[in-house]
């Protein structure tokens, strides 16, 4: 059987692209020179996936910043704001992606693609826009991949999912450019045949719940393609079920067509069934989004199922989605436990894993590598640090009344008017720039290079800044600016039972942000405190209320890697007591304001919306055992960054936090229209600066986002803040970004008296 991979991990074995990337927007690298880094590590990634044995080499997955991005730029998707900057120059596609400061021109929405923790450029369709073919990164890499005599399988994103994640403005529908777009793929189609046995175009919208308009003309669509030319198109779903739309897929003329086995709940049989035998089908039985290694004999029973009925030549292996979501190599990971280790697979080893299951089933099974993979497996759930029954019990112990409240909000909130915040409180998200001297105390102090004692000292030094600064600037609520943390989830998972980190498990979150998510193999407890010295010393140091900040449970659980033998739910409401034991010694430490960060709340739903509601059921529960044990004067937050807010509200207030933040600037506040038909009850603080970029917004800029915002939540439940945490931005960017803030919030209280 041929074997291939969906895409494979853009940034490198050591984020080559993360500091090309960074270097050239600090002007430091010229065009040509990152241009060539990133043909380089294209070729270094064809050379892996053909040195390990697959059929193909995946073209096209390769980007600089978004694969989403990279399909606007091919079709002329280029909103009219960017129209002054020169087509198809780095500088319009970043200022796309980041905006572009010397004209100050905003950058595009960014959203999570699908369930992931990945993000990516909204398309905006305009009214008048005209579409065109411009810089088609896929045929060039294409091209570029069959010149050095690799044989490539081209990656398109597919016209239907474009179009769904795309947004209207002006009423525009976005299926409005559908027969515009058509011919534009055509003609790209018919250019990568030149080179391409297999085209893969993916369409996983077609798991989601698809609307008219594209269930309407899916089938023109698809019988139009595969007519251009002369090549064999792969249809490419990923990350749930075809379900509902499985009749879509299966009566396209596509030659073949991608399942995800590892996500999607298939009846492999009654699928199998349906599909014709002389088309193809991939099985997508290689996770491409966790790190535990495959379970060849459960794989290996999905394969023989796919050959009862067709011919070898006619399956494929594959992973189940790219491998843009996996770490790159396992190989780099020298300091893991041994017992933990041999238990998982990076990209590297997942396309090894590919190669074996494309094999001969019956000498598969005979192998010495089918035989330890099952002692493996089999061993698994015995190591060390798995099971501990307290924590199993606490969990099973849960009962309403610690998921409550002592008061609803109206009575909370007269009880947390001694805070003296004025109306519009202003505050920041929790982190600060997290500069060159911080990460080079943090490393010496972890290498043993900088003592405790030092070390301490340093960031006690780095608080009492952060607090200074906030005083100058004239915040409201103040924070502590979290110098001693390399990461939101990573530090708390360094001080809970059950976790463990790799060295070099980095993956792609949004252009040159990287990720080391945090790996869960066993069940999880808090030890000792973990942020209580850091808070209570800051609040020294003020009178304004001082935030304590932790990551609520469900971000760390979908931050994570989390171990695939126990139901999600069960590991998020264990990590939901540990956050609930913080909270409780933050309040006894005298800390009034404690935020509870749920920034993917939203990427943990189920595709479907089925689906959901049992999701948001139990997220919201975690969240509210990790939260409730508090008396009435304690004020909790939450933020949520990037999440669908509208349409899960009722979710969000029953969390019943005394405030939530949201990501709300570059949309320019469309995500509370949803306060004409809901009535939140609580207060809402709307992002109104876009920290995702460098770009600096204006007083005028943020009094008009403010003012917008008024028009949907009541003066008093308004609170000012920007769109996330600042640790990636720096302090010439953070520092004037707040003083226009706080410029446009003393305007706008001059305003209501």
């Amino acid at each position: 059987m041929k074997t291939h991979i969906l895409g494979f991990p853009r940034i490198g074995a050591q984020r080559e692209l993360k500091f090309a990337l960074e270097r050239y927007w600090r002007s430091d690298l010229s065009e040509d020179v990152l241009n060539a880094e990133a043909r380089r590590l294209c070729e270094t990634h064809w050379q892996i996936q053909k040195t390990k044995g697959l059929s193909y080499v995946t073209t096209g997955d390769f980007s600089l910043y978004d694969h989403v991005l990279d399909t606007l730029q091919m079709f002329g998707m280029v909103p009219k704001r960017f129209a002054s900057l020169e087509k198809d120059s780095l500088r319009r596609y970043f200022a796309m992606a980041r905006g572009d400061q010397s004209t100050g021109i905003p950058a595009m929405e960014m959203s999570k693609w699908f369930n992931t923790n990945y993000h990516f450029i909204v398309p905006e369709i305009e009214k008048g826009m005209t579409l065109s073919l411009g810089k088609s990164v896929v045929i060039e890499q294409t091209r570029e991949a069959h010149a050095k005599g690799y044989l490539p399988k081209a990656v398109l994103l597919g016209p239907m999912t474009l179009l769904a994640l795309a947004k209207g403005t002006d009423e525009v529908s976005p299926w409005e450019k559908l027969d515009e777009l058509l011919p534009l793929y055509e003609a790209v189609i018919s250019e990568l045949a030149k080179y391409c046995e297999w085209i893969q175009i993916d369409e996983p919208c077609l798991v989601d719940d698809l609307s008219c308009e594209a269930i309407a003309n899916f089938p023109r669509v698809y019988d139009r393609l595969n007519q251009c030319a002369n090549v064999k198109l792969m249809l490419t779903t990923y990350f749930d079920t075809l379900d509902d739309h499985l009749a879509l897929a299966i009566a396209s003329p596509c030659a073949g067509l991608h399942i995800d086995l590892i996500l999607g709940k298939y009846n492999l049989r009654q699928l199998l069934d349906q599909f014709p035998p002389e088309k193809v089908i991939s099985l997508g039985v290689v996770d491409g989004r966790n790190i535990w290694r495959n379970d060849y004999a459960k794989s290996l029973r999905w394969i023989q199922e796919a050959l009862m009925n067709r011919p070898a030549t006619n399956v494929l292996i594959g992973s189940s989605c790219s491998l843009l979501h996996s770490p790159f190599d396992l190989d780099l990971e020298t300091k893991l436990d041994p017992a933990i280790r041999t238990t998982m697979a990076f990209a590297l080893q997942k396309c090894e894993e590919v190669v074996f299951l494309g094999g001969d089933p019956d000498l598969i099974v005979a192998s010495a590598e089918f035989r330890e993979n099952q002692d493996i497996i089999d061993a698994k759930s015995f190591a060390p640090g798995i099971y501990n029954r307290t924590v199993r019990d606490r969990v099973k112990s849960i009962r309403p009344s610690l998921m409550e409240r002592d008061s609803v909000f109206a009575v909370r909130k007269e009880a947390q008017k001694y805070l003296g915040l004025p109306l519009f409180p202003t505050t920041t998200i929790g982190s600060f720039p997290q500069t060159p001297q911080i990460r080079n105390a943090r490393k010496d102090y972890k290498h043993g290079a900088l003592s405790a004692h030092d070390y301490q000292t340093f960031i006690q030094g780095e608080i009492q800044k952060n607090v200074k600064i906030q005083t100058d600037l004239g915040l409201d609520v103040f924070v502590h600016g979290e110098p001693e943390r390399n990461d939101m989830v990573e530090y708390f998972g360094e001080q809970l039972n059950g976790f463990c980190f790799s060295a070099n498990g980095w993956v792609q979150s949004y252009g040159s942000r990287c990720v080391k998510p945090p790996i869960i193999y066993g069940d999880v407890k808090r030890v000792a405190p973990m942020t209580v010295e850091w808070i209570s010393y800051a609040q020294s140091l003020t009178d304004h209320p001082m935030k304590g900040m932790l990551t609520g449970p469900v971000t760390i659980l979908c931050w994570s890697f989390v171990r695939d033998d126990l139901p999600r739910e069960d590991v998020c409401k264990q990590i939901a007591f540990a956050i609930r034991d913080e909270v409780h010694d933050l309040e006894e430490a005298g800390i009034k304001i404690i935020q509870i960060d749920e920034a993917a709340i939203s990427e943990g739903m189920p595709i479907k919306a089925r689906d959901k509601e049992a999701y948001l059921k139990w997220a919201v529960e975690a969240f509210k055992l990790a939260s409730c044990g508090v008396k009435d004067t304690t004020q909790i937050h939450t933020h949520m960054c990037y999440s669908e807010f509208n349409t899960i509200i009722e979710a969000i207030a029953q969390m019943d936090a005394d405030s939530i933040s949201i990501e709300s600037s570059r949309s320019k506040m469309e995500l509370l229209n949803i306060f004409k038909f809901f009535h939140y009850p609580n207060d809402i603080g709307p992002g109104v600066y876009d920290i995702h970029s460098p770009r600096i917004p204006s007083e005028d800029e943020i009094f008009e986002l403010l003012t917008l915002a008024l028009n949907r939540v009541p003066a008093e439940q308004l609170w000012v803040n920007p769109d996330c945490g600042l640790k990636t931005r720096k302090w010439e960017e953070v520092i004037p970004s707040l003083q226009n803030m706080v410029a446009a919030t003393r305007k706008l209280r001059d305003t209501q008296k």
